[in-house]
């Protein structure tokens, strides 16, 4: 059988499966425990998404009451809704900070969005990235 050819498509983008282990809903949610206050940008940038993309992607979290959006200024600061559960029937009851490693009794006590942050990005990363630190 004759492979088709995939125009305009580098040799790394042919080679990437056409599934990824993760939604990009699940990428979007994932970045926003870590940083409540993150730019659309920002989330695009480390998804590799368009912003467009993850303007939708945001709109569907927040229909689906998987976060809530509050403005702060001209931004916007994100939360994570504790006690959502994965959508897929054969996960029913699995809450969603299961799935994603998130610290579900840290949203669900009301903690500041900014500590809940940064403990989480020292549990993925195991170190701690302080400014006043040297780097």
């Amino acid at each position: 059988m004759i492979e088709p050819m995939m125009v305009g498509m580098s040799d790394a983008e042919q080679s990437r499966p056409s599934w990824t282990f993760f939604t990009n809903h699940a990428r979007v949610l994932s970045v926003i425990a870590r940083d409540p206050e993150v730019r659309v940008r920002d989330i695009a940038a480390a998804c590799l998404l368009t912003e467009r993309a993850v303007q939708a992607i945001l709109v569907d979290l927040e229909d689906g009451g998987y976060l809530t959006r509050q403005r702060s200024g001209r931004r916007n600061i994100y939360r994570v809704v504790p006690g959502t559960e994965v959508r897929h029937p054969a996960d029913r009851g699995r809450a969603v900070a299961d799935a994603l490693d998130l610290p579900e009794q840290e949203l669900s006590s009301g903690a500041d969005a900014n500590a809940v942050s940064a403990d989480a990005g020292e549990r993925e990363f195991g170190r701690h990235d302080r400014m006043d630190s040297g780097g």
